[in-house]
């Protein structure tokens, strides 16, 4: 049995390729759709759904290699002649058909290695490797895109599968000519002559940049995303002003640890560093928590099972500032999806001049605020919630 290909036959190489390659496409494609449409509303349907996910995304990235391998295969061998060059209508959609698999097999995997590469979430990729990606930053515009290029691709994928499919059917049932035979048993098939043309493979590519342009088209001009640090000015009665800072938190999630942030939010500060015991001041914030951003499962964070956004639109955290040896703590009480807890947050401060910096941390346990009442296994969403707090303020 010939490794290699002639100009009326396919190698074992190539269709042992050609056929490694649709089982896990086709694998990869029905695992995305079938998870797509799973609930998470508990701890057992976000396990499943989550380990579908996994199997999704680590088989598609094999399939990635696979492809590169046979595509790399593919252009090292001659390719079969078409058995019907006088048809030249069908022999053109054939062949540009053969590259929109070609490129799809390609970008349609990659695309989604990148969304996962560049946003946090649940479904680790099951590989040794494969978190992260050379190049790809940890970035909300990042996944966005590349997840939009990802949806448009495997539909074009699908579109030539079925096409290629559709195709292959034609020509067992209806030519009955050896056209399968070729790929199924390696038999060698017609004369050899024919030329394969490059306009189908041009316009194949086309497609494909035409519809990458498109998504980056859109994403340019969609709305800018807030900004990490947007906190508001200090309200009337504070005597310091917020000038920048940030409100994040990380929670784990199937194992992972998935870092969150709060971009939107306002505070008032009353400070008095002169004040050597007992309060020195107070601060309340108050935090737009429909403005969360929970890398891939931001949807999931905001609906009424956490966040409830739709009902708790402002989470209100009010204390009193004191000092805690050389260091600061804020103790007071945070208001989370209506439900007032004590929350202690120790601080370090530095003061120059009329600036202050302050780095704060606490870790808050969700079940207190009601958050996750039917994830009660740890293995899916974890019990505690690292919250972590910098800014910098300019004396009023």
């Amino acid at each position: 049995m010939p490794a290699t290909n002639t100009a009326s036959r396919y190698g074992w190489v190539a269709r042992s390729l050609h056929w490694l390659t649709a089982l896990l496409i086709l694998s990869a494609i029905f695992l995305g759709l079938y998870g797509e449409d799973l609930p998470f509303d508990t701890s057992e349907t976000l396990a499943i759904k989550a380990q579908v996910y996994s199997w999704h995304k680590t088989i598609g990235v094999a399939a990635f290699f696979v492809a590169v391998l046979r595509i790399l295969w593919a252009l090292s061998q001659p390719r079969p002649a078409p058995l019907h060059p006088e048809r030249r209508l069908e022999t053109a959609v054939a062949e540009g058909v053969h590259w929109m698999l070609y490129a799809a097999m390609v970008l349609m995997p990659l695309s989604g290695w990148v969304h996962h590469a560049a946003v946090d979430g649940f479904a680790p990729i099951l590989w040794p490797l494969g978190q992260s990606l050379p190049f790809v930053p940890k970035s909300e515009v990042v996944g966005q895109v590349a997840g939009a290029l990802h949806g448009v691709f495997s539909k074009l994928l699908i579109l030539a599968v079925i096409l290629h499919v559709v195709g292959a059917l034609k020509h067992a049932l209806i030519d009955r000519d050896g056209t399968l035979a070729r790929m199924v048993t390696g038999r060698a098939v017609g004369s050899g002559a024919g030329a394969h043309p490059r306009a189908p493979a041009i316009a194949a590519l086309a497609v494909f940049a035409l519809a990458g342009l498109a998504v980056l088209g859109l994403a340019g001009r969609a709305p800018e995303a807030a900004p990490a640090a947007a906190p508001v000015a200090a309200a009337a009665g504070g005597n310091w002003q917020v000038e920048s800072g940030s409100l994040t938190f990380v929670v784990r999630q199937m194992g992972a640890d998935v870092q969150g942030s709060l971009p939107d939010w306002r505070a008032e500060i009353r400070f008095d560093d002169s004040v050597t015991a007992g309060p020195q001041g107070h601060v309340r914030v108050e935090i737009d928590t429909t403005t969360l951003v929970l890398g891939s499962v931001t949807d999931q964070a905001k609906g009424a099972e956490f966040f409830d956004t739709a009902t708790h639109k402002t989470a209100l955290f009010e204390a009193d500032i004191l000092p805690d040896g050389a260091a600061h703590v804020a103790q007071g009480s945070l208001t989370l999806r209506g439900s007032a807890q004590p929350v202690s947050l120790p601080f370090t401060l530095n003061i120059t001049g009329d600036t202050a910096q302050m780095q704060g941390e606490t870790t808050l346990d969700r079940r207190a605020f009601g958050m996750g009442a039917s994830y009660g296994d740890e293995s899916s969403v974890g019990f505690p919630v690292v919250v972590k707090v910098e800014l910098t303020a300019r004396r009023k």
